[in-house]
């Protein structure tokens, strides 16, 4: 089974050509690696890794918030293209961040506002390793400090790079060649927790 890379960003505001650019080589790079790239199938800089990942000839997954294609169009005005596979959650979409955390081995961010926020928050508390594109605008290049104001240790592992193709290379890296895997289940990433099991 490939590698599942989740690329979470900004979906709306004011984008550049740069933001843009970058998040395509983000989902090129991830494809010439033969990932899989998810995404949370929305327009944005989301949508420009998965046209990336696309035109490099790699597969793409969108995580919908909708119940259905015609809601997915018609009520989220969300793209259909150029994803080979869709999951309609019919979570909405703050539910449909937890889906898209959890379809994903590693996360790597890119821009970020609010919604994107949360996905970091889920990434984090789960455990997971998330690379962060430094430099690609909204909260990219605060997400490291937000994560050392919680003061809590998850075990998730936060790589920055500005370099698209290096960030995805040093994530990769990461991940094949970890003592253990990073965690995913809220109570494996809290030692702390009664339930917990390392």
């Amino acid at each position: 089974m490939k590698t599942q890379v989740g690329v979470m960003g900004s979906a709306g505001g004011e984008l550049s050509r740069e933001q843009l650019d970058c998040a395509y080589r983000l989902g090129k790079a991830i494809a010439e690696r033969d990932c899989l790239t998810v995404t949370g199938a929305c327009p944005g800089l989301p949508d420009a890794a998965a046209h990336g990942a696309h035109d490099a000839g790699g597969l793409v997954m969108g995580i919908s918030p909708a119940h259905s294609r015609e809601e997915h169009v018609d009520v989220y005005a969300s793209p259909l293209e150029p994803y080979d596979a869709m999951v309609f959650s019919g979570s909405g979409l703050m539910g449909r961040e937890v889906d898209n955390i959890h379809s994903s081995d590693f996360v790597i961010f890119v821009g970020g506002r609010s919604g994107t926020l949360g996905e970091f928050a889920i990434a984090y508390d789960e455990g997971k390793l998330i690379g962060v594109l430094r430099h690609s605008g909204g909260l990219s290049d605060d997400l490291a400090s937000i994560a050392k104001m919680t003061g809590k240790e998850t075990g998730a592992h936060i790589i920055e790079d500005e370099d698209p193709e290096a960030l995805v290379e040093r994530c990769l890296k990461m991940y094949e060649t970890a003592s253990h895997p990073f965690l995913t289940s809220p109570a494996l990433a809290q030692p702390e927790t009664p339930t917990a099991r390392i």
